[in-house]
């Protein structure tokens, strides 16, 4: 059986992000509208796994997915099928055979994700559904204060809406901000996270750079005397890359 990689990009402003299960459970996800076009393509019933599960309304530059199939078809062909076939806002941006032990989401070595902000005085049209607007410009240096503390091996149980029985123990390598007159970017790399951990820090550290919480909210945060901020607004979030050991 023959193991194929695949890298994704979509925009995730209509879906209720990569898989919906449980209570809340839905068809209307990135990986479903997959698995309808992988299903017609095989006459067969595939196993789709993904390197990081998107959240409602998150984006992606480069989500990866493998799926094994008995399917002879070239790994061009298969690419090509995919696009042709899936809406126009998920796209396959590579298609490749790999070998068979290779696993999507258990092979990661990092994650990173970006957050983009517009921060012109006048917002843009053309952004608007795909980052978020601040109308006060986050304070870059007091989000930096914030990020040091924020880096390193911690408990992240408190910056998560994560379900009891899942280690919560994580290891976040970098925050970067980068700004210009125009855009303020936030990057953040981790070897994992847990459900809404990068919007809830995301929300924290803007609160922080615009003058809401101090940066030393975050001692508190991880100690359980204060909550984070609200999560960020997910237009804004895109899941830039995964790396792979």
């Amino acid at each position: 059986m023959r193991n194929i990689r695949l890298t994704i990009e979509y925009d995730g402003s209509r879906y209720q992000g990569w898989s919906r299960l449980g209570k809340d459970e839905s068809t209307n996800t990135i990986s479903n509208k997959i698995l309808d076009v992988l299903r017609k393509m095989t006459d067969e019933e595939p196993e789709l796994c993904c390197g990081m599960r998107t959240e409602a309304g998150v984006h992606a530059y480069g989500q990866v997915a493998n799926f094994k199939t008995d399917s002879d078809m070239d790994v061009s062909e298969i690419q090509r099928y995919l696009n042709r076939y899936l809406p126009m806002d998920i796209a396959i941006t590579e298609a490749r055979e790999v070998p068979e032990r290779f696993h999507a989401q258990l092979n990661t070595r990092a994650k990173i994700y970006v957050y983009r902000v517009t921060i012109n005085s006048v917002p843009s049209v053309f952004d608007r559904k795909y980052a978020f607007h601040s109308f006060h410009r986050p304070d870059k240096s007091l989000m930096e204060q914030a990020a040091k503390l924020l880096t390193g091996r911690h408990d992240f149980r408190n910056f998560s809406s994560v379900k009891q029985g899942k280690s919560t123990i994580k290891d976040l390598f970098k925050i970067e901000i980068y700004e210009d007159m125009e855009e303020m970017q936030i990057t953040l790399v981790a070897n994992d996270f847990l459900h809404n951990m990068q919007r809830l820090i995301t929300g924290t550290l803007l609160d922080i750079g615009t003058g809401g919480r101090p940066p030393e909210i975050i001692d508190a945060i991880f100690a359980g005397k204060a909550s984070p901020s609200a999560p960020c607004d997910p237009k804004g979030m895109y899941l830039q890359e995964i790396i792979y050991k």
